[in-house]
């Protein structure tokens, strides 16, 4: 008779869950031994590190990603990046072990009383099994909830000593639906608002790149003759940012939002938060009478919104079907916003003349993975997307995700055979945060580049201080960090660069066979916020 760990390994090679990222822990080793060789343990050094990993390589493959965490303390460890995945949409199935059964009534050490209740709100569903021949099967409802919209991540808590217990007959393998079409009704009366617009405007969400659908926002927006905004704070890249209708990335802001819209009677949200703030800065939602339609696969997303009216469905589909209830219009269509000028040279350089260099530099189908926040602006600005699923970043806001889900990436790039170039992008107070993910990356032998402008502060926090008017913070610089030195004990290549040789540096960390930190020296002028 097969025990639950038998059970439970065959079902997740049937899921194609095999790769398991984790940082053992002694309630997890009755999971882990014997670890089946067609199976791939990616070790973490931290289980932050762990969660952002799988993060990253669950996006990169399009698939869910398994995290096996270390009871308590481990699940606590990894919960800023469990925030974030909530936050991606990211479909993680994420494991952690409990203390005995037999234990438990007594609340030893390791034993998580509330387990479940630990990983909320931040899991769509959590779960401890009452009994050991329930966990193939919970395992099965991990991965339907996980997939199905709104993706995310679910929580399972599994006593340690239920894995050598006989398991009931296997749970069968199903499939679900994970795309929602919208309402037909409600979608005529969409298409009419639009079609009846005097000025209407485009705002895009990441939905729009997880669900493949860059082909039909440009199909619709040229439909419509109307400019495209991606929406505060993206996630992902939306819309080819070169395109002559893409106006950028709105301000989070209530009030500067509303401004970038005046003249727009129609906005069509799709696939995004309306809106995702966070300096208050007092304004109209929306100017003047314009009317917003609201397109999103989660309810609460539309319940939430304080402004629109919603259509629940996929953002693919939905375009889709909008474009084929459209007529066409005579309008004309939009002009190209304006590039901006070369950036004044300056020693130490501009973040803008980094970003400038490494576009110039930038391979063809690269992939950026972004955590630098007060150089965010100066990015996008820079270093335009013009290929899907080509950038990701924190829907939270929360640091120490971008380095981890870069290396998670990386590694979807190598098993899924795409073998696109990975480029990651953290400032110097980030990369601290889960530094530890180099070992990682080292380990595995991943041909990942990390540029890190080094600022040697939290430009981010002092442009907040500036806004808030809240002078005199502590802790908003960072002396003695040697970057290149950390780098070298993890195990990677590296060396302080300079902008003239950052494109031999990028071209030869992308063929090398490990990763390599590039360090660059940036002016420690303070951004401004909005």
């Amino acid at each position: 008779m097969a025990t639950v760990r038998e059970a439970t390994y065959d079902l997740l090679r049937a899921l194609g869950l095999t790769t398991v990222f984790g940082n053992p822990g002694s309630t997890e080793e009755p999971f882990l031994q014997e670890f089946p060789t067609d199976f791939h343990y990616v070790h973490a050094l931290q289980e932050a590190s762990a969660v952002a990993m799988a993060d990253g390589y669950a996006q990169g493959t399009g698939r869910p990603a398994h995290v096996n965490l270390h009871t308590a303390p481990g699940t606590g460890n990894g919960m800023g990046n469990l925030v974030t995945a909530w936050h991606n949409r990211t479909p993680l199935i994420v494991s952690a072990g409990q203390q005995t059964r037999e234990m438990l009534l007594i609340e030893p050490r390791l034993a998580s009383p509330r387990a479940v209740e630990l990983a909320q709100p931040y899991v769509k569903w959590a779960h401890e099994p009452a009994r050991a021949q329930d966990i193939p099967a919970a395992f099965m409802r991990a991965y339907a909830s996980a997939v199905q919209p709104p993706a995310g991540p679910v929580f399972l808590s599994l006593p340690m000593d239920d894995w050598d217990r006989p398991a009931d007959p296997p749970p069968q393998v199903r499939t679900v639906a994970t795309r929602i079409a919208a309402d037909p009704d409600r979608l005529r009366s969409f298409a009419g608002a639009l079609a009846a617009a005097r000025a209407p405007a485009l705002v895009l969400g990441a939905a729009v790149d997880r669900s493949d659908a860059w082909p039909d926002a440009v199909a619709l927006a040229e439909h419509l003759a109307a400019p495209v905004w991606a929406a505060p704070a993206p996630e992902r890249a939306v819309f080819p940012e070169r395109h002559p209708h893409f106006r950028g990335v709105l301000p989070y802001a209530i009030g500067p939002l509303s401004e970038a819209l005046r003249g727009h009677d129609v906005v069509l949200v799709v696939g995004a938060p309306v809106f995702r703030y966070y300096p208050h800065v007092p304004g109209e939602y929306l100017p003047g009478d314009a009317r917003l339609l609201h397109v999103t696969d989660d309810p609460d997303e539309a319940a939430r919104a304080p402004v629109g009216d919603s259509l629940l469905g996929d953002a693919r589909l939905t375009m889709a079907a909008l474009r084929e209830l459209l007529p066409t219009t005579d309008r004309p269509a939009p002009s190209p916003r304006p590039q901006p000028a070369p950036p004044e040279p300056t020693d130490p350089p501009s973040a803008d003349a980094l970003f400038a260099a490494l576009a110039a530099a930038w391979p063809a189908d690269g992939v950026l993975v972004q955590e630098s926040p007060s150089n965010l602006a100066a990015l996008r600005r820079r270093l335009p997307i013009e290929r899907p699923r080509s950038y990701l970043t924190m829907a939270s806001g929360g640091l120490g995700f971008g380095l981890p889900a870069a290396v998670g990436l990386a590694l979807a790039e190598r098993d899924t055979g795409r073998c696109r170039p990975v480029v990651a992008v953290v400032g110097d107070g980030s990369f601290h945060y889960s530094v530890q993910a180099l070992w990682t990356a080292a380990r595995l032998r991943l041909p990942l580049a990390v540029v890190v402008p080094v600022n040697q502060q939290y430009a981010i926090l002092k442009a907040f201080a500036d806004l808030k008017h809240t002078p005199g913070v502590p802790a908003l610089d960072l002396p003695g960090l040697d970057v290149t030195a950390v780098a070298h004990g993890y195990g990677c290549a590296g060396e302080v660069t300079t902008l003239d040789g950052l494109g031999a540096a990028l071209a030869a960390a992308l063929a090398a066979d490990r990763p390599t930190v590039l360090p660059v020296p940036i002016s420690t002028d303070v951004p401004r916020i909005l």
